[in-house]
């Protein structure tokens, strides 16, 4: 009887293991361009044809993916890209990197792990390693992923090898990506935590197996509770702080000076990105079933969810300030993306605050420089305009949402009349603008 453990770690040992890689997105191609720096050979899969074509090109369309790096990664035959699971046929690893959103009930969508589950069942052979790193809640591995591949008499960890590994992404972040990012695994067997130790230990530094797939599900839930918790906190502390007139940022900067048992969270205009705002939720979500409450969870996202029509309150002040109502009033957003120096909008608070500006009766317009367009209420496309002193004279309030460092901070404060400052990005400047700070 063949060995397929054994001939599997010899490929991933000798990195003549080809690996597929589903989803090419923030998640799937930082993946996939590591797996193919390290001698894998890689097929990158995605549905959408422009980015399978721009791949193939070897021009990136992920900021933290430089064509620099990708292209000679293409060049070589390591990294290639593809819409046709077909392709996948023959591949030693197949990777699930698909997005994991919610509906509109706060309920888990399901769609895009499930269909590419039952494709990878379709090209399912001996001696494949199926690994999850979608975020979702915990079981996902066991009860969606499993069944899928073992219906055709194959044995998990002795056929096939099945494994969760949380994708732990920072869009942006300079310092850290995905090879000095520890990888945290968990496999359905001792079995597949070996094999899945091998696929990532060439391509990270530090690789940390957990006891089980549910505990691997679980560390990113508990990583990004922790932080949508404690951001929760730090919003609402910044509402407290403004009823009682005390500078919230000079609150978090003294007590940061603390050198123990305290950690700065910073607050803002609402949450935004593909994991704060969702992930706390899908562990909410499986806790409900289990007639469970998270209720700190809950409370976060309610106040979290908040951020918006606070902002929306302070734009109201700004106005009154000048004798102004909102309906009428010309309000200028600078900074559509989720956060500072990134073209990423997903779940942007920006996007909340432009609608809710506009059923008030505002004429709303924005300026970013990493989001030349977006997708608006009622299927709108809105344009970003250029920063420039007639724009920023012409807004009756202008309000930062995201604070890029390509903005000139002076610049804006000298010619925006009014700014409502949800980032504290104009602290210690001066101009002749009233600054609203939250």
């Amino acid at each position: 009887m063949p060995d397929f453990k054994q001939q599997l770690l010899d490929r991933l040992h000798n990195r003549t293991a080809t690996i597929g890689v589903i989803g090419m997105g923030y998640v799937g191609l930082p993946l996939a361009v590591e797996f193919a720096r390290v001698g894998y050979h890689v097929i990158g899969l995605d549905v959408l044809p422009e980015k399978v074509d721009r791949l193939n090109a070897g021009d990136s369309y992920i900021p933290d993916v430089p064509s620099e790096t990708l292209a000679p990664l293409v060049e070589s035959g390591h990294l290639r890209g593809t819409t046709s699971y077909d392709d996948l046929t023959d591949v030693d690893v197949i990777s699930i990197c698909v997005p994991t959103p919610l509906r509109k009930t706060k309920d888990p969508d399901m769609s895009f792990i499930i269909t590419a589950a039952d494709a990878v069942a379709s090209v399912c052979h001996p001696g494949l390693l199926v690994v999850l790193e979608s975020t979702t809640y915990p079981g996902t591995t066991d009860e969606v992923i499993l069944p899928r591949l073992v219906k055709n008499d194959l044995t998990v960890g002795e056929d096939v090898f099945v494994a969760f590994s949380p994708e732990r992404v920072d869009p942006g972040n300079p310092v850290y990506g995905v090879h000095n990012t520890p990888k945290v695994v968990g496999g359905v067997t001792p079995a597949c935590v070996e094999v899945v130790t091998a696929l990532y230990e060439p391509a990270v530094e530090q690789v940390v197996p957990v006891s089980s797939t549910a505990a691997a599900e679980m560390v990113k839930l508990l990583e990004n509770t922790f932080r949508a918790v404690n951001i929760g906190l730090v919003n609402e502390m910044a509402i407290m702080c403004k009823r009682l007139g005390v500078d919230v940022w000079e609150v978090i900067n003294a007590a940061s000076t603390k050198p123990f048992g305290f950690m700065p969270f910073y607050p803002g205009p609402g949450l935004g990105g593909h994991c704060i705002p969702i992930d706390p939720l899908y562990l909410s979500w499986k806790l409900r079933a289990l007639n469970y409450t998270a209720r700190f969870i809950d409370l976060a996202s309610e106040i979290n969810t908040s951020m918006p029509y606070y902002v929306i309150d302070l734009i109201t002040e700004a106005l009154n300030g000048d004798s102004k109502a909102l309906n009428g009033s010309n309000v200028g957003i600078l900074g559509m993306a989720y956060k500072r120096d990134i073209d990423d909008v997903r779940e942007s608070p920006a996007l909340d605050i432009h609608e809710l500006l506009e059923d008030k009766g505002a004429s709303v317009s924005f300026s970013d420089p990493y989001v030349p367009s977006v997708r608006l209420s009622g299927g709108r496309t809105g344009r970003s305009v250029a920063l420039t002193a007639d724009w920023l004279a012409e807004q009756d309030c202008v309000v930062i949402i995201t604070d890029h460092s390509e903005f000139d901070y002076d610049f804006i404060l000298e010619h925006a009349p009014v700014v409502v400052d949800t980032r504290n990005a104009t602290a210690g400047r001066d101009g002749r603008a009233r600054v609203v700070g939250l």
